[in-house]
């Protein structure tokens, strides 16, 4: 009964947003480098943290346990920040000020100051920074963002309920109705609201707090490959910019899924379901063997990698049918 109540609050959230949103002009206008071609409300991932809120009114209180509420001031902290990127840019280093926080809030929460030495704590930073950004970076066609981050939680789920249970079952249940109510919206050929950084950028965040919370207890890195497709395109793409000697922190259309569907021409929803059934595959695969770092590295990145250097094959197609 809780969760219908909470999936009634978001839907309500979200319409309420789509009337500010609308009367204070807060849209996606597109040009050169977007992968739409209509004018679209933007932020409708503002879903995300208003459900990190109700995790913590309708769960998190109730534990008395303090993390979940320094992991709500995270979210709310990273969240509140991307939003007002969306709005208005804000300069890199406000952005990057306010996402050191967030981390350093995620770190505290977790008990990592006092599990890892200091170079863990620098490595840690860097790479949840990176990840967060990354997540935000892969989020520019319909519906990737929600299938994806949906297969990534439900995977956890699993995990949580079947293998090992580390972290209250709200605390993926409720975001994975978020993104059941975002899809709503969002998981259409003309979508009524992109996420916005502030629903990539929370989410990720969240994400990356459950994912360390199952490191954390199985001392197993093998769950970083939960990002695997995420992460093979998006490095792979920025290796890619530096070859090409462009600004990484430039928006561009370079990455494997918006060749897929700018270039090819194949219609988003596929190459966002594609994306999500292919991490889903991933982490099945994780989740029922028991191979080392190593080898699942090997197993799960290697043919991701191949698959990526075909992109200038299908780049040079287009130009050869133009």
């Amino acid at each position: 009964m809780i969760y219908l109540l909470i999936a009634v609050l978001l839907f309500a959230s979200l319409l309420i947003y789509f009337r500010i949103a609308d009367k204070y002009n807060i849209i996606d206008k597109p040009n050169q480098r977007s992968s739409h071609t209509r004018i679209t409300i933007r932020g409708g991932g503002i879903v995300f943290p208003v459900a990190m809120l109700l995790f913590y009114v309708f769960f998190g209180l109730q534990s008395g346990d303090l993390k979940w509420a320094g992991l709500l001031a995270g979210t709310l902290a990273i969240s509140v920040v991307s939003f007002w990127d969306d709005v208005s840019s804000l300069p890199n280093k406000v952005r990057i000020l306010v996402h050191l926080l967030a981390v350093s809030a995620l770190l505290y929460s977790l008990g990592l100051y006092s599990l890892l030495p200091w170079w863990g704590i620098v490595i840690s930073y860097i790479l949840i920074i990176g990840t967060i950004n990354a997540y935000n970076f892969m989020d520019g066609i319909n519906g990737i963002t929600g299938a994806y981050s949906l297969a990534i939680l439900l995977s956890c789920l699993y995990f949580n309920e079947r293998i090992q249970q580390i972290m209250p079952p709200a605390y993926l249940l409720v975001p994975a109705i978020a993104c059941l109510v975002f899809l709503f919206f969002n998981f259409r050929t003309r979508a009524k609201c992109f996420a916005g950084d502030v629903g990539s950028v929370s989410i990720g965040f969240w994400i990356i707090s459950v994912l360390a919370m199952i490191m954390i207890a199985t001392g197993d890195f093998r769950y970083l490959y939960f990002l695997a497709v995420y992460g093979v395109d998006a490095i792979l793409t920025i290796m890619h910019r530096l070859l090409l000697k462009q600004n990484i922190f430039e928006a561009h259309r370079l990455h494997f899924y918006q060749i897929l569907a700018n270039e090819r021409k194949v219609p988003h929803l596929l190459v966002a379901t594609l994306y999500a059934l292919v991490q889903l595959a991933i982490n099945a695969f994780i989740l029922f063997t028991s191979f080392n770092f190593i080898l699942t590295g090997a197993v799960v990145c290697l043919p991701l990698i191949l698959l990526y250097l075909i992109k200038p094959r299908l780049m040079r197609l287009k130009v050869i049918a133009q």
